[in-house]
């Protein structure tokens, strides 16, 4: 065997598993980055009652086939509506199953002054 023989046949080994591991690779990463689009969407509604560098903090109403009403911590799609939303404020926003973050946030009414 001549060894340029041995080193196509090593070459084409190499490269037939490294075309595995990125196929493998590929698929894993775009099942793991799926959007929330993909999953059912719902409308969410409340009052803020703290806003924070990670989050928002609201007494949520029930949004049902989704969550009962309680005051939670939620993340926030879009860094920006934490620099507008203020305690008080009445917001509506989009939520996704199995995701706590909150979409589309619109503040729906100010507090009463």
């Amino acid at each position: 065997m001549s060894l340029s023989y041995l080193l196509r046949t090593y070459t084409g080994y190499v490269m037939k598993h490294v075309n595995r591991f990125a196929a493998i690779f590929a698929i894993a990463a775009a099942s793991y980055g799926q959007t929330p689009a993909a999953k059912k969407s719902f409308q969410f509604h409340g009052k803020v009652t703290a806003v924070a560098s990670d989050g928002v903090t609201v007494d949520g109403a029930k949004v049902e086939g989704w969550m009962d009403a309680m005051t939670m911590k939620y993340k926030v799609d879009d860094a920006k509506v934490l620099k507008t939303v203020k305690v008080g404020d009445e917001i509506k926003a989009t939520v996704y199953e199995g995701d706590y973050t909150l979409h589309k946030v619109e503040v729906a009414a100010k507090p009463a002054k």
